[in-house]
C-alpha cells in the first residue's frame, strides 16, 4: 500500500497505522519509540500484521472510510455483493495497559469475514510463543506479552492465527488486543463498547476548546487532532511522527526515525496548539522541556526521547527490507549529536509565546532562558548543521543566524514586557550586531535575495521564515526578492524544495533525491500572503490541502514525480504549518 493509504489511531502514548484494506501494519508498544509488534509497514506480513476484512483472497480496499466526527475513531466500510460491513478501529485512553479495539458490525445483509493476525516482537524479529485458551490468544516473547480477546475461534498455522466468520445486519463483534510486560499478571479486561463511547466523548470535549473559526476549520481541526495524537501524555513530549524509516525517496537511503521529540518540531507544534486555544498542552510541554534540558546550556540537544532521554543511538535493522525496498531501516537518530543553532531561537520564541498567551510565570523557565542566551552569545558565530540536519560539512546557514537573532529578540521582549532581569542594553546591541551581519554576509545584492549560507549562491526554503519570525517586515524589498527568488528557483511542479539537491551540491552529504517538503510550500503560501499576494497564497494553500489523504493526513513530503506522499507519516512538521497558514489566510 502507498503511504497515503494509511489512517492513524492512537492513545497519546503510541499509535497504529491502519490500511485501507483493513490491515494494521504498524504498532509499537508501549510507547511511540518502542519496538514494533506489527511491522509489515517496513517489510511484509511476516514482520507482523493484523488484518480484518471481507473473506477474499485479494483483501479488497474499503469502499469508504472516515473518522467518526471530530475524533480519532476510524470507521472503514466494505460494500460486498451480499451486504455491507463496518470495522471500527480505535485505541482507548490508556488506564493501565495499552489496548487496541476492532469492532466488526453488520450494516446490511450478511457478509463472510476473515481475520489473520501475526504478532512479531522487536521489529519483526521475534516470533513469540503463543497459546490459546477458549476465546483468548496469548503471545509472549522476551519482555513483551499480548492478549487477544476474540469473539470467534482462532486457528493456528504458518506462524499466524486465522478465522472466518459471518456478520449480519445488527451484529457487533469486538476484538480487543492488550499489551503488557510479560512478567506481570494477566491484564484486566476492558468493555470495548464502553471504551468506544468514552473515547468519542474525550475527543469531542477536547475539540470543543478549539478557538479557530476560519474557512478551513475541518482541515485545521483534523490537523490539531493529529498533533494531539502525537503528544506523549505522561510527560507532555511531542513526537515528530509515529513512524521510522518511511523514505523521502522511494528506494533510497533517506530513511530516518522520527519517533522522538525534536525541540524545533515540538515548539512549532506548541505554537499551533496555543494559537488554537490549548494552553494546557503548552503548560505540559514547558514542564517536559524544563526536565528534558535540565543541566548545562551547552549540553542542549536538538531532540530527546518522549520522557526526555538523551541517548538515541542510531542503528540499522538489517533483517527488515524497508518500505518498498527502501534501505536501510533505522532506529535511533544520529542527528542527535548535531549542532543546530536554530533550536535556541525556536525554544525562546515558544516560551515567549507561552507567556504572551497567558501561561503563568515559572522562575525556572527564565533561569533556563538566561542560560540559553548566554550560550547563543558565545556561539552564534559558529557554523552548524542547520535546520535540515545536513550530513555534509557545517556551514554558516543564514536561517540558523536568523534564529539566533530571534533568541535575542525574544529575550529582550521578555525583559521589556514582563520585567525579567537581564542585561537589556547588551542584549539589544548583540541582537543588532547579528542582524547587521546577516544582512551583510547572507544577502546577495546582485540577485536581490538572501542565500542558504554565507557566500553561497544556493537558496533555501527556510529563508521564507524571515518575515514570519519578524526579522524583517514583509514589505522590505529584500524579503520580497527572497520570496520571489524561491518561488522562481526552488519550485518544481508547483511545490517548493528545501534546497537544490544535485550531484554538484554537497550540502546534505547524501546520495539520491527527495520529495518536496510540504512545510516549505506552506511557508511560501504564508509568505505570499504577507507580501500582498493573497490570491496566489490561497490557490497554493488549497492545492496543498488537496494532497491530504482521504482522512485528512499528510506525510512529510510529496513527490511530484510519482504523485505520492513520501516520508514519515503522519508528520507534525506538515500539519503545523497547515494550521499556521490557515490562520494567516483567515
Amino acid at each position: 500500500m502507498w503511504i497515503e493509504d494509511y489512517a492513524l489511531i492512537g492513545d497519546m502514548q503510541s499509535a497504529a497505522l491502519v490500511g485501507r484494506n483493513g490491515s494494521i501494519d504498524w504498532l509499537c508498544l508501549p510507547r511511540f519509540d518502542s519496538p514494533s509488534c506489527f511491522g509489515a509497514l517496513l517489510g511484509d506480513k511476516k514482520n507482523g500484521q493484523w488484518w480484518i476484512g471481507p473473506a477474499h483472497a485479494e483483501r479488497p480496499r474499503a469502499t469508504r472510510r472516515r473518522y467518526r466526527g471530530e475524533t480519532l475513531v476510524l470507521e472503514s466500510e466494505w460494500d460486498t455483493p451480499t451486504g455491507t460491513v463496518r470495522v471500527t478501529d480505535f485505541m482507548p485512553t490508556r488506564h493501565t495497559n495499552p489496548d487496541l479495539v476492532r469492532i466488526v458490525e453488520g450494516v446490511s445483509g450478511t457478509v463472510e469475514m476473515a481475520t489473520e493476525i501475526r504478532i512479531r516482537f522487536d521489529y519483526g524479529r521475534i516470533v513469540p510463543w503463543v497459546r490459546r485458551d477458549e476465546d483468548i490468544l496469548q503471545a509472549v516473547g522476551g519482555p513483551d506479552s499480548v492478549w487477544l480477546h476474540s469473539p470467534v475461534p482462532l486457528e493456528g498455522g504458518d506462524y499466524a492465527h486465522h478465522a472466518t466468520f459471518t456478520v449480519s445486519e445488527g451484529d457487533s463483534m469486538a476484538f480487543v488486543f492488550t499489551w503488557h510486560p510479560s512478567h506481570e499478571p494477566r491484564p484486566d479486561e476492558i468493555d470495548p463498547h464502553h471504551q468506544l463511547a468514552e473515547t468519542e466523548a474525550l475527543w469531542a470535549e477536547w475539540v470543543e476548546k478549539c478557538t479557530y473559526r476560519g474557512p478551513w476549520r475541518d482541515a485545521v481541526v483534523r490537523s490539531l487532532i493529529t498533533l494531539k495524537a502525537l503528544t506523549y501524555a505522561p510527560t507532555g513530549g511531542i513526537v515528530a511522527a509515529p513512524t521510522t524509516s518511511l523514505p523521502e525517496d522511494i528506494g533510497g537511503v533517506r530513511n530516518w526515525d522520527y519517533r522522538y521529540c525534536w525541540l524545533r518540531d515540538a515548539t512549532m507544534t506548541l505554537d499551533a496548539l496555543i494559537g488554537a486555544g490549548y494552553l494546557d498542552e503548552a503548560r505540559a510541554w514547558r514542564a517536559w522541556l524544563l526536565r528534558a534540558i535540565a543541566g548545562r546550556a551547552q549540553d542542549l540537544q536538538i531532540m530527546y526521547g518522549v520522557a526526555g532521554e538523551r541517548r538515541l543511538t542510531e542503528l540499522e535493522l538489517d533483517w527488515l527490507p524497508g518500505y518498498e525496498n527502501s534501505r536501510p531501516v533505522r532506529i535511533g537518530n544520529g542527528a542527535v549529536e548535531q549542532l543546530q543553532l536554530d533550536v535556541y531561537g525556536e525554544v525562546m520564541n515558544s516560551l515567549h509565546l507561552s507567556r504572551v498567551s497567558g501561561l503563568e510565570a515559572d522562575h525556572r523557565a527564565w533561569t533556563l532562558q538566561f542560560e540559553l542566551i548566554s550560550y547563543v552569545e558565545q556561539h552564534w558565530g559558529d557554523p552548524d548543521e542547520g535546520l535540515w540536519e545536513v550530513r555534509g560539512p557545517r556551514r554558516h546557514f543564514v536561517h540558523s543566524k536568523v534564529m539566533c537573532w530571534v533568541a535575542l529578540d525574544r529575550a529582550v521582549k521578555q525583559v521589556e514586557a514582563f520585567g525579567k532581569p537581564g542585561p537589556l542594553k547588551h542584549w539589544k546591541e548583540l541582537r543588532d550586531r547579528i542582524h547587521a551581519e546577516i544582512c551583510d554576509k547572507g544577502f546577495d545584492p546582485v540577485r536581490g535575495t538572501f542565500t542558504q549560507s554565507y557566500g553561497s549562491q544556493e537558496l533555501d526554503a527556510a529563508l521564507l521564515l524571515i518575515p514570519i519570525v519578524g526579522f524583517l517586515p514583509p514589505e522590505d524589498p529584500r524579503v520580497v526578492g527572497t520570496v520571489e527568488a524561491i518561488q522562481r528557483e526552488l519550485m518544481v511542479d508547483g511545490f517548493v524544495l528545501r534546497y537544490p539537491v544535485s550531484p554538484d551540491n554537497d550540502v546534505d552529504g547524501l546520495p539520491g533525491g527527495e520529495g518536496a517538503f510540504l512545510a516549505c510550500s506552506f511557508w511560501l503560501a504564508e509568505a505570499l500572503a504577507m507580501i500582498g499576494r493573497k490570491d496566489e497564497a490561497v490557490e497554493l494553500f488549497e492545492r496543498l490541502l488537496a494532497l491530504r489523504n482521504d482522512v485528512g493526513l499528510l506525510a512529510e513530503e510529496y513527490d511530484p514525480r510519482y504523485k505520492r506522499l513520501v516520508g514519515n507519516f503522519p508528520q507534525a512538521f506538515s500539519h503545523v504549518p497547515l494550521i499556521h497558514t490557515a490562520r494567516a489566510l483567515s
